[in-house]
């Protein structure tokens, strides 16, 4: 056990401080702002119309990302040919929850010393993702800096674009009376690892190679499982009769940083934890980390990768399409009039 509850603030994460920064941020950029915009900043991605008058026209949703301190977990073990397609991944979810297929993607590799070897690791994720994404590597940028990184350091940055038609934006139509559905993450995706790798490296002492009874495989092994793609289960989903009216990709802040970003003013989403089975690491990092609930949701994806709002009538039936796609969807909660938020409920 810690000798103190664990906070992502302990391990030099500070969301409140970063969400303080953003709002001056946003200011900023909207002086910015020419004719095709349609969105503040804040959205998952942003939106450049190619057409502003045409109401039905095509429309450019951008997004940039990173993977974090994953990959100091991947320096670690040795192993750099996931961290890429995790960015894909990530770039291609933040997107898709405004309804767009990717087009292509550039990716950043900054490092202290190249290392020719790792670089091509790195990089066979990232061609293997927008393989899988059906996405073009059209470019990107390596930057060898000395003075900036020590060592073997390297961080990796991602921007992607996609396409949708305007009358096909999402979200659309959100409010009162919606059920939630979630789709399953394969662990903590890209984020929380400042926090874990305090919890396992620093605290514990252990190594990639540590088995734990309580995860079923080497701790390197369940930390650098691959955020996943939901474009493959959503795809037949993003037409504008499906009963889909909105998603949220759960990244950094969880379900309660995450989910209002596409909620109405007016609209409380109530989330029930009970509808749904968290992989094991997040109960061990509960347990072990002493982490508080709350810290525990602003945190992790807890095993929701992916919250669908869907018409309550169209729930069964949009179930069981993801089912017949392989997918294991769950409840998760639903919308009700109140405070724009989230609140948790047995």
């Amino acid at each position: 056990m810690t000798e103190g509850p664990l906070r992502y603030k302990d391990a030099g994460v500070d969301i409140d401080a970063q969400e303080e920064g953003l709002r001056g941020v946003k200011r900023l950029a909207r002086e910015t702002f020419t004719r095709g915009v349609l969105s503040e900043i804040g959205l998952f991605g942003g939106l450049f119309a190619l057409d502003p008058e045409n109401p039905r026209g095509p429309v450019l949703v951008a997004s940039a990302d990173g993977v974090g301190t994953k990959l100091q977990v991947a320096e670690r073990a040795g192993r750099f040919d996931t961290v890429g397609e995790d960015l894909v991944n990530h770039c291609v979810n933040d997107i898709l929850v405004q309804g767009a297929e990717p087009l292509f993607f550039l990716d950043y590799f900054a490092a202290g010393h190249l290392d020719p070897r790792r670089l091509v690791e790195v990089v066979s994720g990232l061609a293997r993702g927008c393989r899988e994404n059906g996405c073009a590597l059209l470019g990107g940028e390596t930057a060898e800096m000395p003075g900036l990184y020590q060592g073997e350091d390297f961080d990796l940055a991602g921007f992607i674009v996609g396409r949708v038609q305007r009358d096909r934006l999402l979200p659309r139509g959100v409010a009162p009376g919606q059920v939630l559905l979630g789709l399953p993450s394969t662990g903590l995706h890209t984020n929380g690892y400042s926090l874990a790798r305090k919890l396992f490296f620093e605290i514990k002492g252990f190594t990639p190679e540590t088995r734990l009874d309580d995860l079923g495989a080497p701790l390197g092994e369940v930390l650098l499982a691959v955020h996943r793609s939901y474009l493959k289960p959503l795809r037949p989903l993003l037409g504008p009769d499906s009963g889909l009216r909105g998603l949220a990709h759960i990244t950094g802040g969880g379900i309660p940083d995450n989910l209002p970003r596409i909620l109405p003013e007016g609209v409380q989403a109530v989330i029930r934890p009970a509808g749904w089975t968290e992989p094991p690491v997040f109960g061990y990092i509960r347990r072990e980390g002493r982490v508080p609930e709350a810290e525990m949701r602003r945190t992790f994806n807890l095993g929701v990768g992916m919250v669908l709002v869907v018409e309550e009538g169209r729930a069964h039936d949009l179930m069981e399409v993801l089912r017949a796609a392989g997918e294991r969807p769950f409840p998760v909660g639903e919308l009700r009039s109140g405070p724009r938020g989230v609140v948790y409920e047995p």
